[in-house]
């Protein structure tokens, strides 16, 4: 899983370089197909399937633009402006076992407001793994992480959480980034030797969502921007390694 991380993070890395006004987000697309190739690595997400599409997911990337929460498809008509922000969502497989992260990068110069989102929602992720360690119970995590945004007057999307991650993209357990009744009564304590993919998305706005009509883009109610930020972790003695952190 190490080294399906790495790779998972080289693309990344290579996709926040070189993202630009101009740029297609299915150019972007297209680098990280070839470098995952090249990897020797399966692209994660191209052909999964979804009961609400009628299509399998068509990209090796989910490209989501402003007031894109997440599953947004590359494609040729997306021309990224000046201004925007843009969440990349990425896994790979590697001999069997998977990656996944994601990251929200400015397109040139952004708002203030956007710039405090994206930050914002990357010190919701960097809490999660601050505070992720053997004998914890993810209700914990889940509060510190619900806390710090809707502290800085943001949302936390309620549809949508983290997840296990093994030899299938999506494992036991969920991992939601806020707190409920249902997850306070069934919690999950965190132990050593679970892997974790945590992903808060974060609104500017209302956490509530809707998904368009081509059954895979999920976009914020009320149009404002959503940022969006995840890692793998592996869950060691005394805390977590990440997985996915470029080296």
């Amino acid at each position: 899983m190490r080294r399906a991380g790495a790779v998972v993070a080289d693309v990344l890395s290579q996709l926040q370089k070189i993202a630009a006004p101009g740029m297609t987000t299915a150019y972007l697309d297209g680098i990280a197909a070839k470098m995952t190739a090249a990897a020797g690595a399966e692209a994660l997400f191209k052909g999964v399937r979804s009961p609400q599409a009628r299509m399998p997911f068509p990209g090796a990337i989910c490209a989501s633009v402003n007031e894109q929460v997440v599953h947004g498809i590359p494609s040729e008509r997306v021309v990224l402006q000046e201004g925007d922000i843009l969440s990349i969502d990425f896994g790979v497989r590697l001999n069997g076992y998977c990656g996944d992260a994601a990251v929200t990068v400015p397109i040139g110069q952004v708002s203030p407001e956007n710039r405090r989102l994206m930050d914002t929602t990357r010190e919701v992720l960097d809490i999660a793994m601050q505070k992720s360690r053997p004998g914890v119970r993810w209700s914990e995590v889940a509060g510190f992480m619900q806390r710090h945004a809707e502290s800085a007057g943001f949302s936390v999307v309620r549809d949508f959480v983290g997840h296990g991650i093994g030899t299938k993209m999506h494992e036991d357990p969920k991992v939601p980034n806020f707190v409920s009744e249902e997850l306070l009564a069934d919690d999950i304590w965190l132990a050593e030797g679970m892997v974790l993919a945590v992903e808060p998305m974060i609104n500017a706005g209302t956490y509530a969502v809707r998904t368009l009509g081509n059954g895979w883009t999920v976009v914020t109610r009320d149009g404002k921007c959503s940022a969006h930020f995840e890692h793998t972790i592996a869950l060691v003695k005394g805390g977590c390694e990440v997985l996915t952190k470029k080296q």
